[in-house]
């Protein structure tokens, strides 16, 4: 068996497009000069008013295809969930599901390779992994400091974005999930679907600059934590404890000195006011952490009907 059993009966491609309608008209040519009829368009205008998705595009190809317009930017996260959502409801038999950025950093070419280890019947979701990137230098730093104080508040790795494929299983999965409009990496992870990664290079941006700034990136890596929420709130709790055990045993040995009389004149009252402080700060934040995590635990998450969202529903190349 080759790629081409996974994606013979058709698959659907999910991307979210903000104001990049050059990029994503070159992608939908190059889509449909790659797999012809038998890739099904999802592409999610979030909100953008200069340069807006048009049927058209997809119709002067031949492709089919649909262009959900949001009523307001809500980002390229929840405009993930809210395709995939579309997909669940509306294509639940398709055999395939991609899910990549509209700016050609996601090349369709490579969609035959990402999809290749789905023919596996113990792999749900397929996920990128990077073999390259073109990126500055500030960036990878950055990259590698966010994936470090990921694996260290959370206990998991994270190597990989928004471009994945899924089986229908995976997608409904996901569909069904909180967590998916908050961060779609990190939903995947939570969603304890039977993952594997496929090593890809990162193709060249097809036009224009990349609307993500260094805040936005911050952001996005926060919401991957907070999809952890309680198992960051927990360790951050645990290291506060231990600080505070750490803390105790240092006024311990400063009082055991101080009655020795081997400490200088001085030295003991301020070492035992900073402990004093490091204690009541850490016992603050751990009573802080404590609470937080049972509001999580407790707290009712109301499902999310991704149609609130989508004000016009357009459809190509299809009967609506």
């Amino acid at each position: 068996m080759t790629h081409h059993d996974m994606i013979s009966g058709g698959f659907a491609v999910v991307m979210p497009v903000y104001e990049d309608q050059e990029a994503s008209n070159r992608l939908f040519r190059e889509l449909y000069a790659e797999y012809g009829g038998l890739v099904y368009v999802v592409a999610v205008d979030d909100g953008s008013i200069k340069e807006p998705v048009h049927i058209e595009a997809l119709e002067s190809l031949g492709l089919k295809g649909v262009v959900l317009t949001l009523r307001r930017n809500v980002g390229h996260q929840r405009a993930i969930a809210i395709g995939l959502n579309y997909v669940a409801e509306h294509l639940p038999g398709i055999p395939c599901t991609v899910v990549m950025d509209s700016d050609g950093e996601d090349t369709p070419q490579s969609i035959r390779q990402l999809v290749l280890p789905l023919l596996s019947p113990q792999v749900d979701v397929v996920v990128a992994e990077r073999k390259s990137r073109v990126e500055t230098f500030r960036f990878k730093t950055f990259y590698l400091i966010y994936k470090s104080l990921f694996n260290l508040l959370t206990g998991r790795k994270i190597s990989f974005g928004n471009f994945m494929a899924l089986k229908p299983a995976g997608v409904k999965r996901l569909a069904a999930m909180q967590e998916l409009w908050m961060h779609v990496a990190g939903c995947v992870l939570t969603s304890k679907l039977r993952m594997q990664t496929a090593l890809i290079d990162r193709g060249p941006r097809y036009a224009g600059q990349s609307k993500m700034n260094f805040v936005g990136l911050a952001l996005h890596g926060f919401r991957a934590l907070m999809v952890f929420a309680e198992d960051v709130l927990v360790r951050v709790g645990i290291a506060c404890a231990l600080v505070a055990v750490l803390t105790v045993a240092g006024s311990v040995l400063a009082i055991g000195l101080k009655l020795a009389g081997v400490a200088t004149p001085g030295w003991f009252s301020v070492a035992l006011g900073i402990l004093l402080l490091m204690f009541l700060q850490t016992g603050a934040v751990t009573l802080m952490t404590l609470m937080l995590t049972g509001v999580v635990r407790s707290g009712s998450q109301s499902p999310i009907d991704y149609r609130n969202f989508v004000d016009v529903v357009k459809h190509a190349n299809v009967p609506v």
